[in-house]
């Protein structure tokens, strides 16, 4: 049994737009990526319900990322490991700051480090077992 709800686009835009997702769980990531799926495996062997938001596809995750780099400094979440990030021009990837990097990550969204975990005020970049533990395995606010 999979508890992932893959949303309407129109309506999951408007909520995290509007700020409504105080309580859900968002997965933001890429289907083929092995952290995203041991992310996603986890959280339904632990019948957590979540939004899964493809990091390709889904472009209106661009305009949450102004978020994500107000809780976590723009040098988590920018993932230099990547091939993306490897095929950058040098001129690119030298004197990187927040600016540029914000703006490479929206160009290239692949440049995210993944997955993000996003819930109530948390984000959460990358996975482990033992921190997703953490936070979610804590009873969850009720609206």
């Amino acid at each position: 049994m999979s508890y992932c709800v893959k949303p309407d686009v129109s309506i999951a835009k408007k909520l995290i737009i509007k700020n409504h997702m105080a309580t859900s769980i968002i997965l933001a990531g890429i289907k083929n990526c092995d952290s995203v799926r041991s992310a996603q495996r986890w959280l339904e062997e632990n019948s957590i319900e979540y939004i899964f938001l493809d990091l390709r596809s889904d472009l209106f995750v661009r305009h949450i990322l102004g978020r994500w780099m107000e809780k976590v400094d723009w040098t988590t979440l920018i993932n230099k490991r990547s091939t993306t990030w490897r095929g950058l021009d040098d001129e690119d990837r030298t004197g990187l700051d927040e600016a540029r990097a914000m703006s490479l990550m929206m160009k290239h969204p692949t440049l995210i480090r993944r997955p993000v975990l996003q819930m109530e005020n948390v984000i959460e970049v990358g996975f482990s077992a033992e921190r997703y533990t953490e936070l979610l395995k804590a009873p969850l606010k009720n609206p």
